[in-house]
């Protein structure tokens, strides 16, 4: 009798250690794929990051060449030409210029984007002078904007210009 309880006694202790053996190699191969996984995740978030920032700036410069496109030609088309274009404003941008970074008379129509690496100044040129005033447009979101061509300049009276301005 004292035999078979020390058998039986024998066999518990032995299907307890093997339920405890597996279990901690289920958490030791758990604890490996999250120490693999973890490097992984970190990289997509950096690479989300970065290609939003790139998208920005991707947008920011399809929304001043097409700026510089209608000034270009209402500006071969002489005063009183006007147009009234519609232009995508993209997340992170901070300010518009038209003209120079003072908003005076200029070739250049520039976005300044926040990127991960810090400002970014994104250009469009034109052959034309332009000039305006667009620092009301710095949220993202679709805008009408006024493009008209002008004998006397708002910002230089003694030059014609491309006026461009949020309506």
């Amino acid at each position: 009798m004292m035999k078979l309880l020390h058998k039986i006694n024998s066999v518990a202790m032995h299907g307890h250690n093997r339920k405890a053996q597996s279990s901690l190699e289920l958490l030791i191969t758990l604890s490996f794929g999250l120490i693999i996984l973890l490097p992984i995740v970190v990289l997509a978030f950096i690479q989300i990051s970065s290609s939003t920032s790139t998208l920005s700036s991707t947008e920011a410069q399809a929304a001043a060449s097409k700026l510089a496109s209608v000034a270009t030609s209402v500006g071969s088309q002489g005063f009183p030409a006007k147009q009234l274009t519609l232009i995508d404003v993209p997340p992170d941008v901070r300010g518009i210029f038209v003209g120079s970074l003072s908003n005076g008379i200029g070739h250049e129509i520039i976005f300044e984007v926040s990127t991960n690496a810090g400002l970014s100044y994104v250009t469009a040129y034109t052959p034309v002078n332009v000039s305006g005033y667009m620092e009301q447009l710095s949220q993202s979101g679709t805008y009408l904007v006024n493009v008209s061509a002008q004998n006397s300049c708002p910002s230089d009276s003694s030059l014609p210009c491309v006026y461009i301005s949020a309506t």
